[in-house]
């Protein structure tokens, strides 16, 4: 007796499909999982037998092969619980075979039979939706976050009875349904704004720059300057998601199982601040079976490194390839994943060891020697990839003391969202969104300068000693700025704006 069932398996942060097909045959009780199963779909045979004893079904005393296909793709998770134990059923004839076809199955089981939620529903409906299936059947828990793509029907389950019913057509289920506009507007609060910024004018112009051109910012100051409060309100200011973007993101999440169960889409752009302690697998992913690290989970969103020279120098060098390629790929003996990582990078550091270099309120502590080790941990790749570097000092009194409400969140976000519309009108068609990402195609096409800003760009350029990496970086910057005040063309005052962003160019490391 023969009997194939459909489920999906993860790569990456997108799902293929496996064909589960269960063998009865005759011979010595036998439970074999073939097709590259690991430890837990293994165990799975375990937790089937419990569950259909407990749910009133019997279990075959027979021979039971169980094939997993494709054979050379590696499957992981208890996810395959659900339709084994279908595949079963229906092999014995308890289950009617014909609408079998029509669902893809997926769902952990427990012993007295209930249906447990698995990671990565979303990527698996999507992928149900593309190979032309009726429906997904996953756990309830699930079933929100599946039923964020249309056009398909997501059958949210909490017992084996309750699908066996189901598909004999003996029990109707409606389908799960969720108002995707109610979802936008639920998740997209952020709870921080720029009005509660006291004083640092120069940082807050800095940071709308930033985020209108999506480039990557360090932010340098002593304790207490209000560095960290500055970047948590970066995503505040930033364009709202697309559902093209939000899908993305929730993918990742989901892969991870990190999606709340009333939060069925993010909506709003991720914020992670991983702690300096991180190891590089934890930062970029890795580990033997490849998960998304801190870099993928602030997929369009924004990764804050705070104490920047705290982190370990190898972890801050595996940067280097997701800032430059907005993804990262991990390659196995068995397999190659590649994860998404276009993000907006905002990083900040003391300027010496004790954190008072050049206060007048703080005596530094800090021989010269000592400040050359600290800020020489930040290699000068690294801080080529960062466009922007400002100096963020202490707020004063009369700042802090000041009852009024500075510029609102809101009322920045207005001229990114304006500045984005002009990027995104002049790069239309092709793969680049934002003037961070230009390439050096699209710097000699737009970012042309007058000649006032040529001869400050090469003055500049040879006084300072600037990598072409560096000089690119000021021109996408200067663009990103004459892009805020509306001008088509780059000028002087636009190039020097840039140069001040620039402020760890202007002293020996």
């Amino acid at each position: 007796m023969l009997a194939k069932v459909l489920s999906s398996a993860l790569l990456g942060i997108d799902a293929i499909m496996v064909d589960v097909e269960v063998d009865i045959a005759q011979g010595l009780p036998q439970f074999a999982t073939v097709g590259l199963p690991d430890g837990a779909v293994k165990e799975s045979k375990d937790r089937v037998k419990s569950a259909l004893k407990n749910s009133g079904y019997e279990f075959p005393n027979r021979k039971i092969t169980v094939n997993l296909a494709p054979a050379d793709v590696k499957k992981e998770g208890a996810a395959f619980d659900l339709p084994i134990s279908i595949g079963i059923l229906a092999a014995t004839g308890v289950v009617k075979a014909q609408h079998i076809k029509e669902y893809l199955l997926l769902g952990e089981l427990s012993l007295d039979g209930g249906v447990k939620p698995v990671r990565g529903c979303l990527p698996v409906t999507v992928a149900a939706k593309n190979a032309g299936f009726r429906g997904v059947i996953v756990p309830r828990e699930n079933a929100c976050e599946g039923a964020v793509v249309e056009g398909i029907d997501v059958i949210g389950v909490t017992e084996l009875a309750e699908v066996v019913e189901f598909l004999n057509g003996e029990r109707a289920i409606l389908p799960s349904q969720v108002d995707l506009h109610e979802l936008f507007q639920q998740n997209f609060d952020y709870g921080e704004d720029f009005s509660e910024v006291k004083g640092q004018e120069h940082a807050k112009r800095a940071l709308e720059v930033a985020a209108a051109g999506a480039h990557n910012i360090l932010m340098i100051g002593p304790p207490g300057s209000g560095k960290t409060m500055l970047a948590r309100r970066i995503p505040s200011i930033l364009p709202r998601m697309s559902f093209d973007e939000a899908i993305e993101t929730t993918k990742i999440y989901s892969v991870m199982g990190l999606l709340e169960k009333e939060r069925a889409l993010i909506a709003n752009r991720p914020f992670r601040s991983p702690h300096h302690t991180i190891s590089d697998i934890g930062l970029i992913g890795g580990s033997n079976t490849p998960r998304p690290g801190e870099v993928s989970l602030s997929h369009n969103g924004v990764l804050f490194l705070d104490e920047l020279p705290e982190f370990k120098k190898h972890v801050l060098e595996v940067l280097r390839q997701p800032l430059e390629d907005g993804r990262v790929t991990i390659s196995r003996a068995l397999m190659s994943v590649t994860y998404p990582s276009r993000i907006m990078l905002v990083t900040a550091m003391n300027p010496c060891p004790c954190g008072y270099l050049g206060d007048p309120l703080h005596p530094c502590s800090c021989t010269p020697l000592m400040i050359q080790r600290y800020r020489s941990r930040i290699s000068g790749p690294l801080l080529d990839r960062i466009d922007l570097h400002i100096e963020v000092p202490a707020v004063k009194y009369r700042d802090l003391a000041d009852r009024s409400d500075g510029e609102s969140s809101q009322e920045i976000s207005l001229r990114v969202e304006r500045s984005r519309e002009l990027q995104r009108e002049r790069f239309k068609g092709s793969k680049v969104h934002c003037n961070a990402h230009m390439t050096p195609r699209f710097i000699k096409k737009f970012c042309e300068t007058d000649a006032a800003g040529n001869r400050m760009l090469e003055l500049v350029t040879d006084r300072m000693g600037l990598s072409a990496r560096t000089y690119n970086r000021i021109l996408k910057v200067a663009r990103t700025i004459a892009d805020l005040d509306g001008n088509d063309g780059i000028k002087e005052n636009h190039i020097s704006e840039a140069i001040q962003y620039r402020s760890l160019d202007r002293k020996p490391l």
